[in-house]
């Protein structure tokens, strides 16, 4: 009498997690797209040169809100009872790394996050997204953390050494059962 065990059914993919490849290749296309046509009105040294610009004003946008962060933090530790105010670092950070990407799409977000309001657009548009992911996930019942211990232990490998044996499970009393699962016992690493 052989018994096979099931697979364990794969969970539904997220409407984002299908959009997404195709999001981010539409993205690029769009980002080449620009590139030749704005080659083609002002040369290519020109693109060149205003790409390297970007990647500068971004690195230094980023080195000047890590100093921010960081002063804002030499302040909180100095007076812990004072209100901590809000740098707006993070804004400014993921402006940083769009202006470093190159493509002038992404120059044009990054200048959007720069500017107090459309950067407030972003934060409302922001917190409707993650309200909207909490409502979901907490509805459905799931959790992103137990999605990423499910993983973690479908990777998992017992075996200190790190060697798979494929086989059989033979039960004396009911004789060969057929493929199983991963073994999911505890064994404490050995040392020697």
């Amino acid at each position: 009498m052989t018994q096979q065990a099931t697979p364990a059914r794969p969970a539904p993919r997220s409407r984002l997690r299908r959009v997404l490849p195709l999001l981010i290749t539409a993205w690029l296309v769009l980002e080449i797209w620009l590139l030749v046509l704005v080659g083609s009105w002002l040369g290519g040294f020109a693109v060149l040169l205003l790409l390297v610009v970007g990647g500068l004003t971004g690195g230094s946008l980023i080195k000047r809100a890590g100093l921010k962060a960081l002063s804002a933090a030499i302040e909180q530790s100095k007076n812990p009872q004072s209100q901590q105010r809000q740098t707006g670092t993070s804004m400014t950070v993921l402006a940083g790394l769009l202006l470093i990407v190159p493509g002038f799409l992404s120059d044009l977000v990054a200048l959007t996050l720069l500017f107090p309001p459309t950067r407030a657009l972003w934060r409302a548009v922001g917190r409707k997204v993650a309200d909207k992911a909490v409502r979901s996930a907490s509805a459905v019942g799931t959790d992103p953390f137990a999605d990423a211990m499910r993983l973690q232990e479908q990777l998992r490998i017992h075996r200190p050494d790190g060697k798979v044996i494929q086989g059989e499970v033979v039960d004396p009393e009911n004789g060969p059962r057929g493929p199983q699962g991963p073994d999911t016992t505890y064994r404490p690493p050995i040392n020697g």
